[in-house]
């Protein structure tokens, strides 16, 4: 986002914050599909995108647009949030979409830790994430943009109702509507960060030729955290092709000291000979 758009976007932020502090779980989540249903209808009306971020419009005149588009059809709560929301300067129609999907999926994850669920969450997310890259059929049909939203989410239930949380499903669900313009894997991954960054954590994604026994993953996390100044929490990918050794990603950050890579840099260099 552009300097005014994150500022508007920060602003509806703010608001989220003050409304989650002091409201239910359930009430909370019941406002964060107002909001992914508003963001849904976004995508899907360029027009109207185009109005509510209008710069020739006062933010009182598309508030007052949004509210009398949305009347009666989404709680106050949540009405309030998108006035906000919209009522800010946006440098592109794109970009309200962006931030309406952001504040929706944040919404969603401050009622998880309302609900003091919000940890195990970013581990279903993960391990659902690990259960679709490990099965090319079922992350084909769901990463498949041209199948409507509906039907893969329809799948997701069938996968993850009575053995996920609600908020879980309903995030994968953000996810396969290509949150924030990313594919359905990329928006996963997405999704697990912002939920431990909402808890104050970094995460370090590692591939393993074989699990790390529990007291060695303890000793790597308390590692990290040392480096990276906050707590980190290591989240687990065995790969038997990497033969030995791991690899740790934290954000950008990428320490590969897996066998694989050390046998690859020893053919190139004798190649080269």
């Amino acid at each position: 986002m552009q300097a005014a758009s994150r500022e508007s976007y920060q602003a509806a932020r703010e608001r989220l914050d003050a409304y989650v502090a002091g409201a239910a779980p359930e009430a909370v989540a019941a406002t964060a599909d107002d909001i992914l249903a508003v963001a849904g209808l976004l995508g899907r009306e360029p027009r109207l995108r185009r109005a509510l971020s209008d710069p020739a419009r006062s933010g009182a005149d598309r508030s007052g647009l949004l509210g009398d588009m949305l009347h009666g059809k989404i709680g106050a709560d949540a009405k309030d949030l998108l006035a906000t929301l919209v009522a800010g300067r946006w440098s592109a129609p794109s970009e309200l979409l962006d931030g309406t999907e952001q504040l929706g999926v944040q919404a969603l994850l401050a009622g998880a830790d309302r609900a003091g669920e919000l940890g195990e969450v970013e581990d279903e997310l993960f391990r659902f994430g690990q259960m679709v890259a490990g099965d090319a059929q079922l992350n084909a049909a769901l990463s498949d943009s041209i199948a409507p939203v509906a039907q893969r989410a329809e799948l997701v239930r069938a996968l993850l109702t009575g053995k996920a949380r609600p908020a879980t499903v309903r995030l994968v669900e953000a996810a396969l509507a290509g949150f924030g313009g990313r594919s359905f894997v990329g928006a996963l991954t997405r999704l697990v960060e912002l939920a431990a960054d909402r808890r104050d954590r970094s995460v370090a994604y590692v591939t393993v030729a074989s699990l790390l026994a529990e007291e060695d993953e303890r000793r790597l996390g308390a590692r990290l955290s040392e480096i990276y100044g906050r707590q980190v929490t290591v989240k687990q990918t065995v790969s038997p092709e990497i033969l030995g050794g791991m690899s740790v990603r934290v954000g950008s950050d990428l320490y590969d000291g897996t066998v694989l890579r050390r046998l690859t840099e020893t053919r190139n260099a004798l190649a080269k000979r």
